[in-house]
């Protein structure tokens, strides 16, 4: 019996330089987004990243682009307040979203850019997959949930990267992976595979890559 939400695959070796190239050409900071109003034209196909604040998604950015400042890491989560856009070679944005659910941001800052990251999620056209980013140590939360809900309502395909896989024990991978697998067995949009990622060791890196690079 296949399990529901199964690893994603090590990519073969066409796919895998295939991302590598993608992900070695130009990649350039393009703007960061306030406001509906000033995203670029939706002419390309656009990929983006959300999780919630702290979950290592700017080290994951930098590590599949292989730019270690693209995205500004900071040791103060929920300093991205702006969606972030990155051109991906000649055809792809990629695009990094507000981090969601830091409680100790001022309520009209979370607001703003909580109400930029709903919208944004929920009408863009060009969006042809969210990646949602939860960390490992803590799986599946509720904040994580009422995103997934937004892109389940909104028709937007996502699939969920783990995160420091490289910081818990072997022994918890199983119970991570039943938590994870039951959430998402709710969510009709979610994309039926698994990208298991460590920035620090380079895991789920090639995949990842490859993934992106095959969406079309």
């Amino acid at each position: 019996m296949k399990l529901p939400f199964p690893l994603a695959e090590e990519p073969d070796e066409i796919s895998r330089e295939t991302g590598r190239k993608l992900f070695a050409g130009e990649i350039d900071f393009l703007k960061g987004v306030v406001a509906m109003s000033g995203l670029p034209a939706d002419d390309r196909i656009e990929v983006c990243f959300a999780g919630r604040s702290n979950v290592g998604k700017s080290s994951l950015i930098n590590a599949i682009t292989g730019r270690k400042a693209l995205a500004r890491a900071s040791n103060t989560p929920g300093r991205t307040q702006e969606i972030n856009y990155f051109t991906l070679g000649d055809e792809r944005y990629l695009v990094d979203l507000p981090g969601y659910g830091y409680a100790n941001a001022p309520v009209k800052v979370v607001e703003k850019w909580q109400t930029l990251l709903k919208q944004y999620l929920s009408g863009r056209a060009s969006l042809r997959r969210a990646f949602v980013l939860v960390d490992s140590r803590h799986g599946i939360k509720p904040v994580d949930e009422e995103i997934m809900t937004l892109l389940d309502r909104s028709a937007v395909t996502f699939q969920v990267v783990l995160t420091k896989t490289d910081k818990i024990k072997p022994s918890q991978h199983d119970g991570l992976l039943q938590q994870v697998r039951s959430r998402l067995s709710k969510h009709p949009a979610a994309f039926p595979e698994l990208v298991l990622t460590s920035s620090e060791k380079g895991e789920g890196i090639a995949t990842l890559r490859s993934i992106i690079a095959g969406i079309t």
